[in-house]
């Protein structure tokens, strides 16, 4: 392949200055929903912006190249993209899915699986013991979200991998959290890569995307099939977005990873900090796992503050900076409260099962001067019980 091989190039350069028409530096967009034919039963590349459009397929292009895939599809939003993987499979087919995951993925899911279209079973992906006993039940599929969403617990993608594979399976990561500028699973065996695009690829809060990643040019034609079909792809507008958002992911990871380890260190010695998941710190118990399979620890974490439901309640009331708000990776900072927000759709069994306390807080770290964050994070705290 020519062209850059390093990632930050290919993210700031992909499509610029290849437009032949008028010689545009940045790609044009093109908005078009329909294109001429260029005479009887002769079809250009493109006809209908819902089969192929050419600003979704650069888009696209650069996640697939960044990811280290054979080619991508743009869907309509994270979870479309979720369940363009799930299309493969059929009624009788398994899903080992994590018990932790993202409450939109468990309720997508649930749902599926209780229509009939397969069958899926949540476990702690890591548990040697429930993994060892999921992949002999000859699942068709192990769905990955590491770090987990919002606990922050690390798979070891290729150990995982190889012991699906072993079985039959096929693996599908979920990488919204980290982004291929952090992680590429495809390297460490993933046959799919899934994101919301929504997230950290854009950046900027201003529009809903997803995008799969398949490892074969086999099953990127399937994928793209089944989302003509379904008509889940997504908006040439939304795609011109999403591509000037993905040439400063880099940049912009790299501040929001650079505070978050300083916010997460703080939180640790408080005293009425419980908990504080964050992959970055030595006491983390997938710490090792994420040095070896990641190049950072990106911008989220999350705590557990020790009095429970009512403390997170004075902490959001309280808190500067930070925005009381769901979703993620933005350049601004959000705190969410996922047991009635994120993964309140999960239940409280699930969530009791999964870890997820009604004392946990989620933190997005966004690119405000570190010192600020602090501050505003010292707002909420001071607003909890005193500990002193």
């Amino acid at each position: 392949m020519t062209g850059p091989t390093e990632l930050e190039t290919i993210a700031a350069t992909f499509g610029i200055a290849t437009d032949t028409a008028f010689g545009a530096v940045t790609p044009p967009i093109v908005l078009s929903s329909t294109f001429t034919f260029s005479g009887f039963e002769h079809p250009r590349a493109y006809d209908y912006s819902r089969s192929g459009n050419p600003t979704r397929e650069m888009l696209a292009a650069a996640v697939a190249r960044l990811e280290g895939g054979a080619g991508g599809v743009v869907a309509s939003s994270g979870m479309a993209a979720i369940d363009l993987v799930l299309s493969t499979l059929g009624p009788g087919d398994l899903v080992v899915a994590p018990h932790d995951c993202y409450g939109g993925t468990y309720r997508l899911l649930a749902r599926r699986r209780d229509k009939g279209q397969f069958d899926a079973i949540f476990i702690d992906q890591n548990d040697g013991d429930a993994v060892s006993a999921a992949l002999h039940r000859k699942p068709s599929l192990v769905f990955v979200e590491t770090p987990s969403n919002p606990l922050m617990r690390i798979v070891d993608i290729q150990a995982l991998s190889a012991q699906a594979h072993a079985h039959g399976a096929r693996v599908a990561v979920d990488n919204t959290f980290l982004s291929p500028a952090l992680q590429r699973p495809m390297t460490l065996g993933a046959d799919f890569v899934v994101h919301s695009t929504t997230k950290y690829i854009n950046g900027h809060s201003d529009v809903v995307g997803g995008v799969v990643v398949a490892a074969t040019i086999r099953d990127v034609e399937i994928l793209r099939d089944w989302a003509n079909t379904t008509g889940v792809t997504g908006a040439p507008f939304d795609s011109f977005l999403t591509l000037r958002g993905l040439r400063t992911l880099f940049p912009r990871i790299r501040q929001q990873d650079n505070s978050a380890a300083v916010i997460a260190r703080f939180l640790e010695g408080r005293a009425e900090v419980k908990a504080v998941h964050y992959p970055g710190l030595p006491s983390h118990p997938g710490h090792e796992t994420a040095k070896r399979q990641q190049s950072g620890f990106g911008g989220m974490l999350s705590f557990e503050l020790r009095d429970g439901a009512v403390a997170a309640s004075q902490f959001v009331e309280a808190v500067k900076v930070f925005t009381l708000a769901e979703s993620l990776g933005g350049v601004e900072s959000l705190v969410a409260h996922p047991a009635t927000m994120t993964h309140l759709s999960m239940g409280p069994e699930a969530r009791q099962a999964a870890g997820i306390t009604d004392g946990l807080l989620r933190l997005s770290v966004g690119l405000e001067a570190t010192a600020d964050l602090i501050a505003g994070l010292e707002a909420g705290l001071s607003a909890t019980t005193d500990y002193e």
